[in-house]
């Protein structure tokens, strides 16, 4: 199983509880066509402490679901590095980085991403089933349960509403009890009500598992309930 090499940016040490657990680092992002260089991040420069909550907003096309791609090391910055639980993300080969991203990070998309032919039982083990878990159907069953869905667990995601398929999405995201979850507009496709539901559980599970949630909204009524709020404009951040 792959082992990162761990190191830190700095001075920091990983024993230390003011280790961050991201840093983005002077991180650029550029795209080129046959109409020219287009820059979407410009010197994106934070960290993240374990534990913390941190909202992303800005305007359509300010570069924040970009910045969130970064952070994942599913994109590649044009400048600067991430990174992650003391790993220098972009250091790695892409086999590695998807290495450690399953054994750190969390995901919870606004489309929900589910496995259609999988029951909600089925889409919350098989991130355990694939990291080699032993007592996956138990662990998955447990999660389900805390999500309120333990009367759900044999339905597939097309009889299952919105916010239930959003509930089970953050059953397979916090199952493996990642580091760090990514949270893109989870909330995006729910009705108000829901969407509180959800967000709720979301940083009722952040509290209780100690994972550093970091999410995209254009919601500013969820930005505020996060102890951080990074603002981009035309691709950097913004101090107003």
């Amino acid at each position: 199983m792959f082992e990162p090499v761990v190191s830190v940016p700095g001075n920091a040490s990983l024993t230390s509880p003011m280790a961050p657990i991201i840093s983005v680092d002077h991180v650029f992002k550029s795209v080129s066509d046959s109409t020219g260089t287009l820059t979407i991040l410009r010197d994106i420069d934070f960290a993240l402490a374990a534990r913390e909550t941190a909202a992303i907003l800005g305007a359509s096309g300010s570069g924040k679901s970009t910045l969130l791609s970064i952070i994942a090391g599913l994109d590649t910055p044009t400048q600067g590095t991430v990174w992650l639980a003391g790993v220098d993300l972009f250091s790695l080969t892409e086999d590695d980085r998807a290495a450690l991203r399953a054994r750190k990070v969390g995901f919870v998309f606004q489309s929900f991403q589910l496995m259609g032919n999988l029951t909600a039982l089925e889409n919350v083990m098989l991130p355990l089933e694939l990291s080699g878990t032993q007592g996956a159907r138990s662990l998955a069953t447990e999660m389900l349960k805390r999500v309120g869905l333990s009367e759900r667990l044999r339905h597939y995601p097309k009889v299952l509403s919105g916010g239930e398929q959003q509930r089970v999405a953050l059953a397979r995201a916090f199952v493996v009890q990642p580091a760090v979850l990514l949270a893109d507009e989870p909330t995006g496709s729910l009705d108000f009500a829901t969407g509180e539901t959800v967000m709720q559980l979301m940083f009722e599970l952040n509290q209780e598992l100690g994972t550093t949630l970091v999410l995209v909204t254009h919601d500013p009524a969820i930005a505020a309930r996060c102890q951080r709020r990074i603002t981009l404009k035309a691709g950097q951040i913004s101090d107003s």
